[in-house]
């Protein structure tokens, strides 16, 4: 089959481009950019000319290069299955982490080390690979160290962690690298040894547990002991305050028997005080009364004795009083002893007959 015309010249054409733009990029490259998560390593004569951050970058000469240092991080993962403890059990670990290579301002690490680790500078693999095995040797070294129970059992994982990041972390450091984020994700144990450490872990929880239960038993003991020291206290408490509230009342009822009695005895002292009072009161009315009744009855009693002394003179009066009685209308009618006598009413034409009044002739 015969090619046209036109393709072989096309085809010619490409191919001649090709050549020059080969031999041109040995000699000059133009606005050729570094990103911000790289680092560009610009050649001349193939050697380093300068280390440079990002922008945008012209050179040329003879055999002028520019290569680019990724900055971005480069997860790394391993696992080693069979790793020995101190204590002659195998266990396996995996770790994890992230490479970071050299920044701008490791510039001169990378001008020193390029000639040895360019590789791993601008490989990814290559930067994983020799990572890994540094990895496996951190870990060989780590666990090896310690025994079965520090490198698996509670905090021991994180302090293995952090052992391995450490002798990771000086391992690198030839490289120029740095491993951030280092992790201990699992450990990996044989069934048999899984079976075993089971019974450690339920053996230590038991033992954990009837501690635990010892100390509960004994803080509710202190609890209740305290509980019922509070209850005793608040009840001697208020059995004092009580005591000390009847004090109190015992001491006002005191003082309010003390009152009423000094009032009753201020009473009786004022009852008496009247009383005698009234007693010389009446004393004295008694002896007034008997003074005057003496003063009164003193020409009583001088009569009665005079009468007493003289009889005669007491007829006298009675013969007196009796005259002195009668009046001149008067009558007097003399009657034997035992007769009824005639009784003459006075009126018109009546006179008596008698003359009570007259006088006896001398």
């Amino acid at each position: 089959m015969r090619v046209p015309r036109p393709i072989l010249i096309i085809l010619a054409v490409g191919l001649v481009l090709c050549v020059l733009l080969f031999v041109v990029s040995r000699f000059v490259y133009f606005l050729s950019p570094v990103q911000q998560n790289q680092v560009g390593v610009q050649f001349r004569n193939g050697q380093i000319a300068e280390i440079v951050g990002p922008g945008l970058y012209t050179d040329a000469g003879l055999y002028v290069e520019l290569k680019h240092i990724d900055q971005s991080a480069i997860p790394f993962s391993v696992q080693d299955d069979e790793i020995i403890t101190s204590d002659k059990q195998r266990v396996g670990v995996i770790v994890n982490g992230d490479i970071f290579r050299p920044t701008i301002a490791q510039a001169d690490l990378i001008r020193n080390n390029w000639a040895s680790y360019s590789d791993i500078y601008l490989s990814d693999a290559a930067a994983k690979a020799r990572v890994e095995a540094l990895a496996r040797q951190a870990m060989k070294v780590c666990v090896g160290q310690r025994t079965f129970e520090n490198n698996v059992i509670g905090s021991a994982r994180d302090e293995l962690r952090t052992c391995i990041d450490d002798e990771l972390s000086r391992l690198v450091q030839n490289y120029a690298l740095q491993i951030n984020n280092v992790t201990v994700p699992n450990i990996i144990l044989s069934a048999e040894v899984q079976g075993l450490l089971d019974e450690i872990t339920k053996s230590r929880l038991e033992t954990e547990k009837a501690e635990q239960d010892k100390l509960r038993a004994e803080a509710q003991a202190l609890a209740e002991q305290a509980k019922q020291r509070g209850e005793v206290a608040v009840a001697q408490a208020r059995i004092q305050e009580e005591a000390k509230q009847q004090t109190v009342l015992a001491q006002l009822e005191q003082e309010k028997l003390a009152a009423q009695k000094a009032v009753i005895e201020t009473q009786k002292a004022n009852d008496l005080f009247g009383a005698q009072k009234d007693l010389e009161i009446f004393r004295a009315t008694a002896g007034a009364a008997a003074e005057k009744a003496k003063a009164d009855l003193a020409q009583s009693t001088a009569l009665a004795n005079l009468y007493a002394s003289y009889p005669a003179y007491v007829q006298l009066l009675m013969a007196q009083a009796n005259a002195n009685a009668l009046k001149p209308t008067d009558k007097i009618i003399f009657t034997p002893e035992g007769t009824t006598p005639t009784i003459v009413l006075p009126g018109p034409g009546i006179v008596p007959t008698v003359e009570t009044n007259t006088t006896a002739a001398p």
